[in-house]
């Protein structure tokens, strides 16, 4: 949970309480200025205490798994507005999910520090809350109601800041979440020239369609004579969505749907954190791949065997929680295949837990769901939990701890629609296997040839431990298990 502190910033130790928590215990508990000794040592009025008593900032803590920053999707609640304890008051979106924070304290919202679609990092301020114990209400609500952008940009002391005589549109960053620019991507939409109809001024997905819909009812008509014409209600509907910022606003009413310069749009939320991820990897290991395919027949025999008794137990069975299921005997004879290098150590981690991580694919891109300790749980368990982890990947509902920690990553890219691919390791994993899309094909066996569902397999490795050889043997191995999974008996206790 995000730390909460006060605007007192006495040096101390972050998990003892302060000189002056000490005297008159927490904030929260302080009802009146301490005795007139205290505030001289502290060099106090009792005014200023009070004022300062009451101010409280909350802070982006470490949310999980070493993260640096996240990024505000969305604030549920305005300056001015009072909060419960422990309400829901944002909705911020970290390397692996997105999470909701409640309110520290009950109290009213004095100023926002980091505005919707701005990125936090770990330690700065996010809100100031102000109690209900106030000295100078009224001059804190005038203060919250005047607080821009700027001034987030450049945090003051809460109650230092400035009336402005007018409210200005300073929106220097489109406020629209990954799933609404991707759409307004398809669409052909320039944000920029979207108008939220919200509050917040966040841009939504009924924003962008609204958008999409008025700018093609408004595209300019073609007279008799060829010499398009425009109707001056579609452009007076048009030009009210048209944002204010600059003098060229006077443009055609279809250029939205059909724009002709380059747009740039930073990259942000999750798409940044698997760039960034996936760029680390490349860079630190040394990848290797080596490729193989296997017959499918007995996979698809046993699927079928099994389906209809799974689905009388209402789990939907694929072939992934088989193909999991015969890997595990595979990482466990080969456990250099389940491991990680302390790149500054330099050792090789063995681990012996089977954390499985399975490519699933969201609206904003591709997440890896861990299934925890796949070792221990039955192919009913693997099919039923697989389920939850793709459903709560599509969602974006998944926890921290379900979405890292995994210690070999499965990639099903036939799921997809692709027949194969060469995939990038899972840092800090060593390797990852990706399957493709079973697909007929014609192959020679025992000098005949003959029509069997082929399987491609993709198996990339950090050549810094594994070499090809091994490599060739754990495909090898894992080919012999799917063709022949009654293999599987002879391992059973």
């Amino acid at each position: 949970m995000p730390v909460l502190v006060g605007v007192l910033d006495f040096p101390q130790d972050e998990d003892k309480p302060s000189c002056l928590e000490q005297v008159i215990g927490p904030p929260s508990a302080a009802k009146s200025a301490p005795c007139p000794y205290v505030l001289q040592s502290l060099g106090l009025s009792e005014q200023i205490f009070l004022e300062k008593q009451t101010m409280y900032e909350f802070k982006l803590a470490d949310l999980g798994e070493g993260m640096h920053e996240a990024e505000i999707i969305e604030w549920l609640i305005q300056e001015g507005d009072t909060t419960k304890l422990d309400q829901t008051i944002a909705r911020v979106e970290t390397d692996k999910a997105i999470v909701e924070l409640p309110a520290p304290v009950i109290g009213r919202v004095s100023e926002i520090r980091v505005k919707d679609g701005q990125v936090a990092k770990v330690g700065e301020t996010l809100i100031i809350f102000e109690t209900a114990n106030t000295a100078n209400g009224d001059n804190a609500t005038k203060n919250a109601s005047t607080t821009t952008a700027e001034t987030a940009a450049t945090p003051a002391e809460p109650t230092s800041a400035v009336a402005l005589p007018v409210a200005v549109n300073t929106r220097s960053r489109i406020q629209a979440a990954p799933a609404v620019r991707k759409l307004a991507f398809e669409l052909g939409v320039n944000l920029e020239q979207v108008t939220s109809s919200g509050a917040s001024g966040r841009i939504s997905l009924d924003d962008v369609r609204a958008y999409a819909a008025q700018a093609r009812t408004a595209t300019p008509a073609t007279s008799q004579n060829g010499v398009a014409s425009e109707t001056p209600a579609a452009t007076t509907t048009v030009a009210q969505r048209v944002s204010p910022t600059t003098e060229g606003t006077a443009q055609k009413v279809g250029q939205a749907a059909t724009p002709t310069e380059d747009r740039r749009e930073p990259l942000t939320g999750l798409r940044k954190r698997i760039a960034e991820h996936m760029e680390h990897s490349w860079r630190i290991v040394p990848h290797a791949t080596a490729f193989d395919e296997l017959d499918g027949s007995a996979l698809i025999a046993l699927r079928s065997a099994l389906k209809p008794v799974v689905e009388q137990r209402g789990i939907r069975l694929t072939y992934m929680p088989i193909l999991i299921k015969l890997l595990l005997p595979v990482l466990k004879e080969f456990p250099i295949f389940n491991a990680s290098l302390d790149e500054e150590k330099r050792e090789v981690i063995y681990k012996h837990s089977y954390h499985i991580g399975v490519a699933a694919d969201s609206p904003e891109g591709l997440l890896v769901p861990v299934m925890r300790d796949a070792d221990r749980l039955t192919l009913l368990e693997i099919a039923s939990k697989l389920e939850k982890l793709s459903e709560g990947a599509r969602k974006r509902t998944l926890t921290l701890s379900e979405l890292s920690g995994s210690t070999f990553t499965l990639n099903n890219v036939g799921s997809f629609g692709g027949s194969s691919g060469t995939p990038i390791i899972n840092y800090p994993e060593v390797a990852i296997l990706a399957v493709g899309r079973l697909q007929e094909k014609a192959i020679v066996q025992q000098g005949a040839v003959i029509v069997r569902p082929m399987m491609p397999l993709a198996l990339s490795f950090d050549h810094r431990l594994i070499d090809g050889a091994l490599c060739g043997k754990f495909l090898a191995r894992f080919k012999e298990l799917v063709e022949n999974p009654a293999q599987l008996m002879l391992d059973m206790v």
